[in-house]
């Protein structure tokens, strides 16, 4: 953490090559992000770097408050990916009962047997959006709880309930690929 706190001190310092070191360290998870969220990855790439020139211009606003960097980029890409969408609306958004869950496999299971990241993009793109951040946040690009809850503006507890719901709706439409053979 503290060798994160130094790297955004120089950054805010305008020293050269700091705001590129934090390109190359946080790239890779922002576009993770925004690419299964928006499952272009033309567009992907581009927000992407809108949240890195997004960042540059409002690094000297940026304060630490004990989460990490990470969580105020994912923020920005958020903000971004939502504005995004709500300037042209996605018509396969459905969001999924609560009531059907299936018992019998997991979505660990059900990831474990093989499925495309099409298939999985597909499945993911049936979920809330908050559903999905969760998803992606926390099982995409490996950020913790806390940092979830950081990024989506909610309490880990919230978080820990979006993801209860999300992996047992991503678990009924995933088991429903494998039943139909897709």
């Amino acid at each position: 953490m503290e060798e994160e706190r130094d790297l955004i001190s120089r950054a805010q310092a305008y020293e050269p090559g700091a705001f590129a070191e934090i390109y190359e360290r946080f790239y890779q998870g922002i576009f993770n992000y925004v690419f299964y969220r928006v499952v272009d990855e033309p567009l992907a790439e581009d927000l992407a770097a809108e949240v890195f020139v997004k960042a540059l211009e409002a690094i000297d606003t940026y304060t630490f408050r004990g989460v990490p960097f990470s969580a105020w980029l994912y923020r920005i890409a958020n903000n971004l990916v939502t504005d995004h969408f709500r300037r042209k609306p996605r018509n396969n958004h459905l969001p999924l009962e609560e009531t059907q869950v299936a018992d019998d496999e997991s979505p660990t299971d059900l990831m474990e047997r093989g499925f495309t990241q099409r298939e999985l993009q597909a499945a993911l793109a049936l979920l809330t959006d908050e559903q999905q951040q969760v998803v992606i946040l926390k099982f995409v690009d490996g950020l913790s709880n806390v940092e979830v809850a950081s990024v989506l503006g909610k309490t880990e507890g919230a978080i820990k309930s979006l993801q209860h719901r999300a992996l047992a709706s991503l678990g009924r439409v995933l088991a429903d690929y494998a039943q139909d053979g897709i």
